[in-house]
């Protein structure tokens, strides 16, 4: 039979444990949403690359999809009994993992969230995260700006229902839109007679093109585009591109990633509000190894940054060019 992630992280974890508790050596858990998304790729990049400069040893885990709560929960338990003091999550489900976590933090382990908090964001001891609805003003002031007065027909092409961070990004997009928009503690979507048409793409680009598709059925004269993030910026584009309709289309999304950004130097994306998560790793990974060390635990919200990534600057709209982008992509700020 062949193992699973799950299995192999159980396996690896309870082999290694035994060594772990003789040498002393801080153990921490690094948990994403998946394994193949760019985003946690880099985030994980950062972890190991910290962890070997401070001396710790990392478990890494990740549900298969995202929204993989169960997956996420196993490899949580998996790292428990391997040792580690400090986990560090990119929550998939912001409440259902929520059990998981103050279980884990009853037995004394430090659970900080990167990226995405839980519902509620107290349920773990950190977050390092970008300040998503920023993030979302950014772009919404970039699309506004970049529209020039037009009357706006807006596709979302957002995350899931009720996740914390998709809708930070997409009421903060409406807010810097100049729009009504519910503050940055609702987790529901703010809507207003601008939007066209509203889908979830689950940030993949696969499911971001279908979405882009669908919404063009509905709204063939779309002008302004704001996806979750840059693989569903770029299945909206491939969408748009098929109706022949990518060159009067502004398409403004989140993560800043080095292939994002290229998609900026190329047209594909207007402008994306760029976020760090080799940081968000590293800050988590020290803030572990001082605990294992100290005893003492980081606690509250750290923000990591964004800054808006644009090919072409606009009046009133602070930014930074791709030359900045693509050396800044997703590492430190």
């Amino acid at each position: 039979m062949r193992k699973t992630p799950a299995l192999t992280l159980i396996t690896a974890a309870l082999l290694a444990a035994p060594a772990f508790a003789q040498t002393g050596q801080p153990v921490i858990g690094l948990i994403t949403k998946t394994e193949t998304n760019p985003f946690f790729v880099k985030m994980k990049e950062g972890a190991d690359a910290e962890a070997k400069a401070k001396g710790a040893k990392l478990l890494s885990g990740a549900g298969k999809t995202d929204g993989d709560n169960a997956g996420q929960v196993t490899a949580m338990e998996n790292m428990i009994a391997a040792g580690a003091k400090t986990i560090l999550i990119t929550p998939s489900d912001s409440k259902a993992i929520v059990p998981a976590v103050r279980k884990a933090r009853d037995k004394g382990v430090m659970v900080i969230a990167l990226d995405s908090p839980t519902d509620p964001v107290d349920a773990t001891d950190a977050l390092f995260a970008t300040d998503n609805y920023k993030a979302g003003v950014l772009i919404g002031e970039y699309a506004k700006a970049a529209l020039g007065g037009k009357p706006a027909k807006i596709v979302t092409l957002d995350l899931f229902p009720g996740h914390p961070v998709g809708a930070q990004r997409h009421n903060g997009f409406l807010k810097g839109f100049g729009l009504p928009a519910p503050d940055a503690k609702s987790n529901e979507l703010g809507k207003d007679a601008a939007i066209v048409c509203m889908a979830d793409s689950f940030g993949d680009r696969a499911k971001g093109q279908t979405a882009m598709e669908n919404c063009l059925q509905k709204a063939p004269d779309v002008n302004v585009v704001y996806t979750i993030n840059e693989p569903a910026a770029a299945g909206a584009y491939n969408a748009l591109k098929k109706a022949g309709k990518e060159k009067g289309v502004i398409i403004v999304s989140v993560d800043g990633g080095c292939a994002g950004v290229k998609d900026v130097g190329a047209g594909v994306i207007a402008a994306t509000s760029q976020q760090y998560p080799l940081k968000m790793a590293s800050m988590g990974v020290a803030a572990g190894v001082d605990y294992a060390k100290t005893g003492k635990k980081v606690s509250g919200y750290t923000d990591t940054g964004v800054t808006l990534i644009a090919a072409k600057a606009l009046p009133g709209v602070d930014s930074k060019d791709v030359k900045t982008g693509t050396e800044l992509c997703w590492g430190a700020k």
